[in-house]
């Protein structure tokens, strides 16, 4: 006996021309799956995440500096992550869905353009307005990076669709640890126009993006024809809209939580513990990193067991230790802070593949979606939690913020994919 499969799109988009289902987490070792891997584009791109991400990181990494400069109060401190997070998230869904059918490879060195204008404007920058506009002109680079640098990881995955997503995201983690470090060796003792040396860092991505831009442009199209057969799942529409909103909640939980650590987490160090600036940004560093290292995890391991796991185990795993951290003295606010940072962090790449597996052949529009209401979630956060800072102070938010990672429960009235593809 067949089962009906039914063709699964969202409301109001059209049905995409090219359908690319994922068969790789079915039988994720097959070697037709591993043979075409690009491991050099991968890196390439990867590596170009990286240098955008610490370019952006700058921003979180110089809050105190900001805050001294401009005489900011947290909730102005929180409006700047909100413009820049909302900048890159209201874009990247509309981005994704213009190159899902009309993919423009050049598009990638244009978005770093725009962030090292951001990044220049941030250096030079004399009033709060100006530091708004250059937060939302770095959002609007990641808005345009984002989506077609993750389409780009996936054609160059050979079907390891979560190993090339998780070696693209560690590339991006990995350079937003670097932010607060750099700016404690060279911002911190320099001045903020001390920034405007990172736009070296830009030009150096832009003639990366050039090599990348080129590759995607030549193989595009031959790949996207020789990966569009293959059976979908056999979930509903409803079934589908159901598990995409889960998946947001989700999101909101992990992004909500890390918005306290990545924007307010110097700020808890220096009025909890009394550390210095430095010592504050290099605690930030340390935190950043553990999140690059667990990026690493997600996507290969759910590659082999299931997305659903993953990221079941992430979120929810994660919450003994966000509710032990308000009570930790300086040491163990440190441990703790890498293990959130390692487990909370191997979810995304599983969110990711797993709703691109649930609507085939709209890359660019899920990873659009997916980024940006990741930054969205960050920067409303970011606003919010800077407004409770302000109204009950730092350590009140962080108690807060405990129970966020509870929400992980609901990860399991997420359908398995593997099985609703076998029941076909």
């Amino acid at each position: 006996m067949q089962t009906r499969v039914e063709e699964v799109s969202l409301p109001g988009i059209a049905p995409p021309e090219v359908i690319q289902p994922d068969t790789a987490q079915a039988s994720p070792s097959a070697p037709s799956a591993k043979a075409d891997t690009e491991f050099g584009i991968i890196g390439a791109i990867s590596f170009s995440h990286l240098l955008n991400d610490m370019i952006q990181s700058l921003i979180l990494a110089i809050y105190p500096i900001l805050k001294g400069d401009f005489s900011l109060s947290f909730g102005q401190v929180g409006l700047i992550t909100l413009t820049y997070q909302l900048t890159a998230s209201l874009l990247q869904p509309l981005v994704g869905m213009y190159t899902d059918r009309k993919p423009m490879p050049f598009s990638l060195p244009v978005g770093m353009g725009f962030t090292l204008c951001g990044l220049l404007l941030l250096a030079t920058a004399q009033t709060f307005p100006e530091l708004l506009f250059a937060a939302a002109l770095v959002g609007t680079g990641s808005s345009i990076f984002h989506p077609e640098s993750s389409r780009v990881a996936r054609l160059a995955s050979g079907g390891r669709h979560g190993l090339a997503q998780s070696l693209f995201q560690v590339g991006g983690n990995t350079g937003a640890s670097l932010g607060p470090l750099l700016a404690a060796w060279i911002i911190v003792p320099h001045g903020r126009g001390s920034v405007a040396w990172f736009a070296l860092a830009a030009l150096l991505a832009m003639v990366v993006l050039l090599h990348v831009s080129r590759w995607y442009k030549e193989h595009h199209v031959s790949r996207s024809k020789s990966r569009a057969h293959g059976a979908p799942h056999t979930l509903t529409r409803q079934q589908v809209i159901g598990a995409v909103s889960i998946l947001g909640l989700l999101i909101f939980s992990k992004y909500f939580y890390l918005a306290s650590l990545s924007s307010y987490y110097t700020f808890y160090l220096i009025h909890k513990f009394g550390v210095s600036v430095p010592n504050a940004q290099t605690h930030l560093f340390v935190f950043l990193f553990a999140v690059a290292a667990g990026s690493l995890i997600g996507g290969p391991i759910g590659d082999r067991i299931g997305r659903k796991w993953v990221i079941w185990a992430s979120i929810l795993g994660v919450a003994p230790f966000t509710l032990l951290l308000p009570h930790a003295n300086l040491f163990w606010t440190g441990v703790l802070t890498v293990i959130i940072g390692l487990i909370l962090s191997s979810a995304f790449s599983a969110i990711l593949v797993y709703a691109q597996e649930l609507i085939p052949g709209r890359v660019g529009m899920i990873s659009g979606l997916f980024f940006g209401f990741a930054f969205g979630m960050g920067g409303i956060g970011a606003a919010v939690l800077g407004h409770i800072a302000d109204a009950r102070g730092i350590e009140y938010v962080y108690g807060l913020c405990a129970y966020l990672p509870l929400l992980g429960m609901i990860t399991v009235l997420l359908p398995n994919l593997e099985r609703a593809s076998i029941a076909r």
